[in-house]
């Protein structure tokens, strides 16, 4: 899809706030600092729309952004990091654990990691709670530009092995800086969100 228009339209905590238009939507969840931000601003034509934080965990919201009038990218607050309280981390996990289990339109996730490590704990965690639910899932494989291209294959058995994809779900390598990936990332997103219309 060619973007020219986004709108970030709210930032929500409660189903009451989501948007009321029916329209598809995609959400972005991976961990806080795994790029979430800098896919988005990647797949939307945009250097800086998305807010990238200097301090990991600041999103505390899930930020709805409307693409082209057609669907929304929801942005989740991102997981495993330390400095949040205990209590913080399990308000984000009941609003998070609301949207993605109750919300109609929600029409896939792409489930971000870092593809330079093993997937973490977290990233399990997230994976095998998302395919309990019997939520389509993408897979990205972040910061692959740091890697040696003959070293892709490998990261990518050890991120597929580690978080064990199932069949129905689909791993993909991209890169912020190169923009590798964009397209692929792009074209499940569409097929997901519009039955590949």
């Amino acid at each position: 899809m060619e973007v020219h228009n986004v709108e970030l339209v709210m930032s929500a905590v409660d189903p009451k706030q989501y948007p009321k238009t029916g329209q598809p939507e995609i959400a972005l969840v991976g961990r806080s600092n795994v790029g979430k931000s800098s896919l988005t601003n990647v797949l939307i034509n945009r250097n800086s729309y998305a807010r990238t934080s200097s301090q990991p965990g600041k999103t505390q919201t899930l930020n709805f952004y409307h693409v082209e009038d057609k669907l929304y990218f929801v942005d989740v607050p991102g997981y495993g990091y330390a400095k949040v309280s205990r209590s913080e981390r399990e308000k984000w996990g009941k609003m998070i654990e609301t949207y993605l289990t109750a919300r109609e339109t929600l029409r896939g996730v792409v489930s971000l990691v870092d593809g330079r490590h093993a997937p973490t704990e977290g990233d399990q965690t997230m994976y095998t709670w998302l395919s309990y639910y019997e939520i389509p899932t993408l897979v990205v494989a972040t910061k692959m530009d740091k890697i040696p291209g003959a070293k892709w294959n490998k990261q990518l058995s050890l991120v597929k092995k580690t978080l064990q994809i199932r069949p129905e779900d689909d791993l993909l390598p991209f890169s912020a800086q190169t923009k590798a990936g964009k397209d692929d990332v792009w074209q499940w997103i569409e097929q997901h969100a519009f039955g590949g219309k």
